[in-house]
């Protein structure tokens, strides 16, 4: 147990009992856990001696607001400051780990704990059965460093001695804890007892019980029906296994009949499983019909029983019945309700499980059986009793000296428990009785506590269910004074706010303190306090306070310094607005701040209506950026005061500003009708609320209903402080009104709608605004007109009186009319184009409208009869011309004179085909009488005819006028392409262009360099021949580029140039800036090519440095830029030479990537086998074999000529012959395949000696075709097989 705080407490005093605050730290506590001690007290916190430091006495008005203080009977604990620094403390024993109740068998090892922390280290005992135990005195047993855990090894023989009652004692300076009493139980091993083989013969429906009866052990077993495979008996609520591990059945059938029916019973703690001698079922038809029965209790037997349950348990009530078909189960409490969270069934109802009982469970229960023949039933009385368990246990805690400490030891438990103290182990009644200590019930007080009085109590519980004890020591300790606030430590506070400089302390008696200043007459400032917690105190601080403060204990050395700093206080200099936003939109809410530089960046914190409001994320209702808050959607909920406070460490500032939401107003009510004449009537309403902006204006709305389209139409507006207005009204109509109201947000809904208002028919006043003819038909006169609107009839059986008459015409001068409800009215044989004057009047019941006045108009037209006369062209430019012809006669013309339209046609279309095709193009003018035709192709034959046009149509096309537009410059040649013969020359070649646009007379070349340093001339050269298509142009810089442009000529001028850029060609170098891309097989060449150099053709060599032959690349151009060198080894060096004529311009050693794997055998090759002197010792040897050979020969012929010898002789000659002669012809094919070689690589041999010699590669002119084909077979692009080298020789001799 970790403890909480310190207990101060109480002498005598008013009720017996006065509590003083004790102080203590938990800073070495903290220490000495974290080096792992086995201490959870806040013994940890007592000195050696009986020395106590770290507390002192304080009174109630040095509590802090940030120190916690809890209470209990008599006294007051608080939590210590934590800077205390304690040192050689003690701590008194506590059991940190328990003894636990052991049961063993004769093959098992036997260990019971005991651990405890304190210091000094405890010293561990036993007492077995009341007796002293020393695990010491027996050799068998074995004790654990630091512990008094001990154990024994069941291999050291019978452990049935060690059977008994445990208690274990750690004891050290400062007093003794007791352990739990805890019992070893050993016994032996269970075994199975020689039984005989049980057969069971039933008839197929009776009940059955198959019995298990296992070995009895302390700890009952495990049991598990299986058959013969190990596998379970399947259960099922006929079949079931019960508490006492037999199986019943609650009706047998014949499928039960087995032989194995097997009960093994498994013994956790022995680690044993002892199976049974199997079971026989036999299950026999019945000779008669197998009748159904009523219900059987099997277990438990009768109709009631009875059970004991402790409190905090598990518990099962069992109910197995019997019966055909098989019962089923109800369980149900007499006397109450069935708890859902403590209770449940389980092997098929069969059992009803109460977990963690409590006495709340005693009482009645029944288990109802039931089946198709009725209802058995079985009673159970459940009691519920409880082993002790506390209510309240003692707490260890530290005391001054002279408190009066209060151990409170509450335990419960059915039956009750009793409760008696023990001093370090010993009965309070078997210790020296002191009158300063007493109990009352399980409380036990100490008065006047010394620091003799440490010591560690026990309080054991126990009634006939058990015993439960606890541990608690009363630790009495005197701490010497210290200051625990950190020195030189910073106090900023802003300007007029209190400062409080700290200076806690700690010790016992209370340290008496006293401040001192920098400031001489500051401390009698009636501004500066000192506190009873030894803080001093400044109020409405300035920054002439700033400075150093010195605070000391009376009667000690012990001081330390606090630094007073005033900085400036937080002030908002721009608060939020009153800001009046619109229901929907976005309000923004600036909070500017002023702030001292050290206490920056401040906290913002926005509140509405004094609550805070938090960003968020969902909706982003909320937003704040910096010092603003965006309030999003502005809705009626979001108006109210909002508050800004400006946090910093030391102060707050807070400005209010506000949103009132304003809307558009809520629609007027009561529209209504009053004081109504013939053309007007008064309407008044009721204004709705304006929603926090002032109404500016109403606008009455009305809807007629007898000629209106049902739209609502505004009738006027009256100021928003007149809730009235007189409306004009429009005879025989049916009229209904609306009322909106307006303010600067937008116009309100609008308001209910009036009652219905009609006035009386009268005579129209108006006639329709516009009338025209709109005549089609030649022979006809149409009359149309806007019809009125429906409100302006007046009256009943409107209609419209349309009248006409021919202008100028003295026969019929009277005015024609018709009635007609809508226009138009046509009018026949009014003639081709003839002028009339008409005019239309509003008629209805009550009479005709004002007299109109007349207008002009037509009947209907006809194409014109006659084309324009006159046509004129005059030539403007080479691709414009103006057309003129003679005003049109208004007779011919037959109808209002539209324009006119050209038509242009090319010169290529016959003229019977201008009749029938369409003209190039057709261009239509007003009726002006020119018109100006562009974009016409210069030099070019086309004709023009002219018709005139009216609403009615086209008239006849005049005699087409043929004309030849003006010459015009040419367009530039198609194509221009340049071409350097040599350096100072450049030949031009081009195309003529598309279009000559008139007669071509040559070409215009111009030409100038370009570039710095260049020479600014324009050259120029005519070309007079039109045909020609190139110009070489000598005598240029080949170090410069030129422009070269060239325009066509005609009689007109010079055309647009085509224009190109370009220089002469240098002569061809060969490339340099070669760079090689090396692979294991293959290597890739690259240069860069000269500008404007000519291609140039050369050539690569290249061989293997350790002696491989030289190979040839087909000719190649230096604007190829790569080249790929093939079938390299990997791991070689080799070397490139570059050709050029003769000459090697260039050349690059490189070695492939990879690992040459023929290295060391090449090595050898070279090395040995191809040197010259090896040759000739090897031809030496031969020479000299053979010389043997023919004088033992020579020595056998001149010996006796006997049949063995000659034989002998000739085998030596036949074997003698063939050796020689193979021996020479080997040598001559060598040198044969070296000559052959030679003249199939001469090139390459020649080159290799003047490589040698003198650097250069010769290129052998003189090899012929069989030669040359024979290198370009051997180039890397199709390699061959080289021919082997002469074994003979070097690689470089070979090629020599």
């Amino acid at each position: 147990m970790l403890f909480s705080g310190l207990v101060a407490v109480a002498g005598p005093g008013v009720s017996g009992l006065i509590c003083r605050l004790v102080v203590l730290s938990v800073h070495f506590w903290e220490s000495v856990k974290g080096e792992g001690k086995k201490s959870d007290t806040l013994s940890s916190f007592l000195t050696e001696g009986g020395q106590q430091e770290g507390v002192r006495e304080v009174s109630r008005k040095e509590i802090g607001k940030d120190t916690h203080i809890y209470r209990r009977p008599g006294c007051a604990v608080i939590h210590f400051p934590p800077k205390y620094e304690v040192r050689n403390i003690r701590q008194p024993p506590l059991i940190s780990n328990q003894p636990v109740p052991t049961l063993a068998f004769s093959m098992e090892d036997i260990s019971l704990t005991c651990e405890a922390s304190g210091i000094p280290t405890p010293i561990f005992r036993w007492v077995k059965d009341g007796q002293k135990f020393d695990p010491t005195s027996y050799p068998l047993l074995s004790m654990t460093p630091g512990s008094g855990t001990f154990s024994v090894k069941s291999s050291y023989g019978t452990i049935s001695t060690y059977q008994g009652n445990y208690s274990c004692y750690a004891s050290n300076d400062l007093g003794t804890a007791v352990s739990n009493q805890v019992q070893l139980i050993t016994e032996n091993a269970p075994t199975l007892q020689k039984e005989k083989h049980i057969t069971r013969k039933v008839l197929e429906g009776d009940s059955l019980i198959l019995n298990c009866d296992p070995p009895y052990s302390t700890e009952p077993p495990l049991i598990h029906w299986m058959d013969n495979k190990l596998r379970h008996i399947e259960q099922s609520d006929r079949v079931t296994q019960g508490q006492d591990g037999n199986l019943y059945f609650s009706h047998v059938t014949l499928d039960d009949s087995r032989s194995d029916y097997n009960c093994h019973a498994q013994y956790i703690t022995a680690r044993t499983i002892l199976p049974k001698e199997p079971i026989t079922l036999t299950v026999s038809p019945s000779n008669t019909v197998v009748r159904n029965r009523k219900p059987q209790m099997l277990r438990p037997t009768g109709s009631r029983s009875s059970y004991l349950a402790l409190r905090g348990s598990s518990f099962e009530l069992e109910c197995i019945p019997q019966g055909l078909p098989t019962p089923s189960i109800q369980w149900v409490r007499k006397d109450g309700e069935l708890s859902v969270t403590r209770t449940s069934t389980q092997s098929f109802d069969r059992l009803l499980r109460f977990s963690n009982i409590s006495e709340a469970d005693a009482g009645e229960y029944q288990c109802l059986a039931r089946n198709a023949q009725g209802t058995a039933a079985h009673t159970y009385t459940l009691s519920v009793e409880a082993a002790p368990y506390w209510s309240k246990k003692p707490e260890s805690e530290l005391y001054m000296p002279g408190e009066t400490v209060q151990l409170v030891c509450e335990a419960e438990g059915i039956p009750t428990v009793t409760v008696t103290w023990s001093m370090n182990g010993n009965l309070l009644s078997d210790v020296d009785p002191d009158p300063r200590r007493s109990v009352h019930g399980g409380t036990l007080v100490l008065r006047d506590v010394r620091l003799s009085d440490t010591a560690v109590f026990q309080c054991q519980a126990s009634n006939k269910h058990g015993t439960i004890l606890v541990n608690a020591y009363i630790y009495a300790l005197k701490v010497p004074p210290q200051i625990l606030t950190d020195d030189r430590q910073t106090h900023n506070v802003t300007e007029g706010q209190t400062a409080l400089l700290d200076c806690k302390t700690f010790g016992s008696p209370r340290p008496t303190l006293a401040w001192d200043s920098e400031h001489p007459m500051m401390m009698s400032d009636p501004r500066v306090s000192q506190l009873d917690t030894g803080a001093l105190q400044i109020t409405g601080v300035t920054h002439d306070d700033s400075g150093s403060f010195t605070c000391s204990i009376l009667n000690t050395t012990l001081s330390i310094t606090a630094l007073l700093e005033v900085l400036n206080r937080t002030v908002i200099v721009t608060p939020p607005q009153a800001l009046h936003i619109q229901r929907g939109h976005d309000a923004v809410l600036s909070c500017h701040a002023q702030v001292d530089p050290k206490l920056y960046p401040p906290q913002f914190q926005w509140r509405m209506d004094r609550q805070k409001i938090f960003a968020s994320t969902a909706e982003k209702k909320y937003t704040f950026i910096d010092h603003t808050l965006t309030v999003s959607n502005v809705q009626s909920e979001d108006a109210g005061e909002y508050t800004c406070e400006v946090i910093t460490a030391l102060d707050k500032a807070e400005a209010r500003g506000s949103i009132t939401v304003v809307d558009r107003p809520d629609p007027p009510t009561l529209p209504d009708l009053l004081n109504q004449q013939d053309r007007s009537v008064t309407l008044s309403w009721i204004a709705g609320n304006d929603n926090h902006s002032p109404i500016l204006e109403f606008v009455v709305e009305f809807e007629e209903q007898m000629f209106g389209e049902g739209k609502w139409e505004e009738a006027m507006r009256v100021p928003g402080d007149v809730e009235e207005a007189e409306v004009m009204l429009w005879p025989f109509g049916t009229y209904h009104f609306r009322v909106i109201a307006v303010n600067d947000v937008g116009k309100s809904d609008p308001s209910e709608i009036s009652d219905i208002c009609t006035t009386l028919p009268a005579a129209p006043e108006s006639n329709p605004k516009r009338v025209w003819s709109e005549s089609i038909e030649s022979d006809e006169l149409v009359i149309t007109w806007e019809e009125m609107e429906k409100k302006s009839f007046f009256g009943p059986e409107f209609q419209y009186k349309v009248m006409w008459r021919k202008v100028g015409s003295h026969q019929d001068s009277q005015w024609h009319h018709k009635m007609t409800a809508a226009p138009p009215i046509t009018v026949p044989n009014a003639g081709i184009f003839t002028a009339y004057e008409i005019k239309v009047q509003a008629v209805n019941q009550k009479g005709e409208g004002p007299e109109p006045s007349p207008v002009i108009g037509h009947s209907g037209e006809a194409v014109p009869l006659e084309p324009p006369m006159d046509i004129g062209v005059i030539l403007f430019n080479s691709t414009a011309v103006r057309v003129k012809w003679a005003p049109m006669d208004e007779e011919s013309v037959r109808g209002h004179l539209h324009g006119y339209r050209v038509h242009l046609f090319k010169d290529h279309l016959e003229k019977e085909q201008r009749g029938k095709q369409d003209s190039v193009s057709v261009v239509q003018t007003k009726a002006n009488e020119t018109k100006l035709l562009g974009g016409l192709q210069p030099y070019t034959h086309y004709s023009v005819t002219v018709t005139a046009f009216n609403g009615k149509g086209e008239g006849p096309r005049s005699d087409p006028m043929a004309f030849r537009t003006l010459e015009g410059v040419p367009n530039k040649p198609t194509s221009l392409r340049l071409d350097s013969p040599s350096e100072t020359e450049m030949t031009l070649h081009w195309t003529p262009p598309a279009q000559t646009n008139g007669v071509l007379l040559g070409y215009l070349l111009e030409y100038q360099q370009v570039g710095e340093g260049s020479d600014d001339k324009l050259h120029e050269e005519r070309i007079e021949n039109p045909a020609a298509s190139h110009l070489t142009v000598a005598h240029l810089d080949p170090h410069s580029q030129y422009t070269f442009s060239l325009r066509g000529r005609t009689s007109a001028g010079v055309g647009d140039a085509i224009t190109t850029l370009g220089a002469t060609l240098l002569e061809g170098v060969p490339p340099t800036n070669f760079s090689i891309s090396i692979g294991e097989t293959s290597a890739n060449v690259s240069w860069v090519t000269g500008e404007r150099y000519r291609n140039v053709p050369f050539h690569i060599f290249y061989r293997n440095i350790s002696g491989g032959e030289w190979t040839e690349s087909k000719e190649l151009n230096s604007t190829q830029s790569s080249y790929q060198l093939h079938n390299l080894e990997p791991g070689s060096e080799y070397l490139i030479h570059f050709v050029f004529g003769n000459s090697t311009f260039s050349e690059i050693y490189f070695k492939t990537k990879g690992q040459n794997w023929n290295a060391g055998a090449w090595k050898k090759a070279g090395g040995f086998a191809m040197e010259g002197w090896c040759i000739g010792l090897i031809s030496a040897l031969v020479l000299l074999l053979l010389v043997l050979l023919i004088l033992c020969s020579i020595k056998r012929s001149k010996g006796g000529k006997y049949s063995v010898k000659d034989k002998e002789a000739g085998q030596i000659d036949s074997e003698a012959r063939p050796m020689k002669d193979e021996t020479f012809g080997e040598y001559r094919s060598l040198e044969s395949d070296n000559e052959e070689k030679q003249t199939a690589s001469q090139t390459s041999l020649c080159v290799g000696s003047k490589v040698g010699s003198e650097g250069n590669l010769m290129h052998d002119q003189r090899a012929g075709p069989e030669t040359q084909h024979d290198l370009e077979a051997s180039s890397p692009v199709t390699p061959l097989t080289a021919p082997p080298a002469s074994p003979g020789l070097p690689n470089s001799e070979v090629l020599a």
